[in-house]
């Protein structure tokens, strides 16, 4: 192959994978870089069966990845990641992993999967323990204002809120 040939490849094969990395970084909340399968991370590398069956936080391993809608997700185990293609919606977090509270009032902040909840088999996450906190307090309200919120900032960059 010559060189000309390469670098076209190579344009061509970042321009297919870098608007994929972009909408992801505005829909999902993930980690800034990319994973070796050329994806940004979500959940924090949060094997995300265990968090969302459990509510246990088990790290996952980079031999374990399933990339789903433009993102990496790492589990602690073969099985895990099967689970997960099997029904990724079943254990994704919702808005995109973002702090479920922080979308209530219309902001995108990081979620942590330290502080979540499981609401009727859907995970929810939280920036830090003083706002899950809050959360508890009035979960139902915060969960239903934060259902309203999201369409109208799904779409939001991070840096443009």
């Amino acid at each position: 192959m010559t060189n000309t040939l390469k670098k076209t490849a190579a344009a061509i094969a970042f321009a297919l994978v870098t608007p994929i990395a972009a909408f992801a970084e505005d829909e999902y909340n993930v980690s800034t870089g990319v994973t070796a399968a050329g994806v940004p991370l979500g959940l924090h590398g949060v094997d995300p069966v265990t968090l969302s069956t459990l509510n246990a936080v088990a790290e996952g391993e980079a031999a374990h990845t399933v990339v789903e809608d433009g993102v990496a997700y790492y589990f602690a185990s073969a099985e895990s990641a099967r689970l997960f293609k099997s029904t990724p919606e079943k254990y994704t977090p919702q808005y995109g992993g973002f702090c479920a509270y922080a979308v209530a009032k219309g902001k995108k902040f990081d979620g942590d999967p330290h502080y979540a909840d499981i609401v009727d088999g859907k995970l929810y996450l939280f920036v830090n323990a003083e706002v899950f906190e809050i959360y508890k307090k009035d979960s139902k309200r915060i969960l239903a204002k934060a259902e309203k919120t999201w369409p109208s900032i799904k779409h939001t960059a991070v840096g443009d809120l």
